[in-house]
């Protein structure tokens, strides 16, 4: 991959959406919510407040994070499908 964001975005790659319910029931992926776990693959330097001063994002490549619902801009790359999102729209680091 060899996408670079800028400011605050972060690029992540979304986890697939489970295709079975808890019960067993094996969904379609229409019916299959759209995720919001995903690994961060790239962070942007951060953005700068009114003094110029680069505040760094809170975030590290390799993280698995919890993102906003429908938020960021779908990209396609080498075949593999990324989303370009900004930092405040990081809801929370899941840790392991």
């Amino acid at each position: 991959m060899n996408i670079k964001p800028l400011a605050d975005r972060v690029v992540i790659k979304l986890v697939e959406a489970e295709e079975k319910t808890q019960s067993g029931i094996i969904l379609t992926a229409s019916a299959q919510e759209k995720p919001q776990i995903a690994e961060v693959v790239a962070v942007g330097p951060g953005k700068k407040n009114d003094d110029g001063v680069i505040i760094p994002v809170a975030l590290e490549v390799g993280q698995k994070v919890i993102a906003a619902k429908y938020s960021g801009t779908e990209v396609k790359l080498d075949g593999v499908e990324y989303t370009i999102i900004a930092e405040k729209d990081i809801l929370a680091v899941i840790a392991e």
